[in-house]
């Protein structure tokens, strides 16, 4: 395994403060200590050229986690081990073998073109010019961003900039590359862009964990899924297991002949009504066979049209929040 995690803790302090002038006066002389546990002994390991997501709500810890894993902070107590190395001692020999794209946090320089920067990360990594080149050219033809990379960073658009985010963490090489909303902001066509790069990469051999709050990025990209609540790992396995979390269920859109009822017949929910005869159902084939079911409502009020898909992975996602 690339990646192992043994019983990951970080615990924080802050002081209790009151709302009231008196509570505020008196805390000035004693402050209340509170120990906050943002990650609370997280265990697991990542096989070397897998893409991971990382998921979890606002406060889960998963920027914390991941500030540990790149070697930021240091961890209350627990091991971790990447490519070898444990990330806050053996800081500069481990980040020449890591990447990091922060979707909110640029590496690039606002004034000068990203070419310069990416000389300037040449110099900073002791790359040899051939080697440098060679990689250069490769990501930058992948992007197609050729033209791009000769414009000061401020002209860029937020596509632009991003594609050359990625260049950036990908210079030196890195066998590891952590992505935090890699794609945040971008619009349809930047995504798919970003997310073929991601995928080419993979497949060359570079192990991927990606945290985002956008679930197409996970479903597209993503061999398996953690899942993180209140610093605890909730969920870990495949997508295909995470779309079984909740049994046998699938949204239905289904349009019929006569305004439709749905309360007495088992195993369905509805969603969401757009007319009398328009409605999107959510139904557990558990409970009631999807054979069953087109049955079942065509006699009842005759089918025109229907489409049937897996329940959203947002919905599962939410389960999982809500069940830890």
């Amino acid at each position: 395994m690339i990646i192992q995690v043994r019983e990951l803790r970080k615990n924080y302090m802050t002081y209790q403060r009151g709302a009231s002038f008196r509570e505020t006066l008196k805390s000035v002389f004693k402050r209340k200590a509170i120990t906050v546990e943002a990650v609370k002994g997280l265990t697991f390991e990542v096989a070397e050229g897998d893409i991971v997501g990382f998921l979890g709500p606002n406060g889960a810890g998963k920027s914390t986690t991941l500030k540990m894993l790149t070697g930021v902070l240091h961890p209350t107590s627990g091991e971790v081990q990447i490519l070898g190395f444990t990330p806050w001692k053996q800081r500069k020999k481990y980040v020449r073998n890591i990447g990091a794209v922060f979707g909110q946090k640029s590496q690039l320089l606002w004034d000068i073109p990203p070419i310069d920067a990416f000389y300037m990360n040449k110099e900073i990594y002791g790359l040899e010019e051939a080697a440098f080149r060679e990689t250069l050219d490769h990501l930058v033809e992948l992007l197609d961003v050729s033209e791009i990379i000769r414009k000061p960073t401020r002209q860029l658009s937020l596509g632009e900039r991003m594609k050359c985010e990625f260049i950036m963490a990908m210079l030196h090489r890195p066998s590891v590359v952590f992505l935090d909303e890699p794609t945040i902001g971008l619009d349809v066509i930047a995504k798919e862009k970003i997310r073929a790069f991601i995928q080419e990469m993979n497949s060359q051999g570079v192990t991927f964990i990606l945290t985002t709050h956008d679930l197409e990025d996970v479903e597209q990209l993503a061999r398996r899924v953690i899942v993180v609540n209140h610093g605890e790992i909730v969920f870990d396995d495949s997508i295909s297991a995470l779309r079984g979390f909740l049994g046998a269920k699938k949204t239905v859109r289904i349009t019929t002949e006569s305004a439709a009822l749905w309360d007495d017949i088992h195993g369905v929910r509805v969603l969401s009504r757009e007319s009398e005869t328009e409605t999107e159902l959510e139904l557990d084939t558990d409970k009631l066979p999807l054979k069953e079911f087109i049955r079942l409502v065509n006699e009842r009020h005759t089918i025109m049209d229907m489409a049937i898909d897996a329940l959203p992975i947002d919905v599962i996602i939410k389960e999982l929040y809500q069940g830890s």
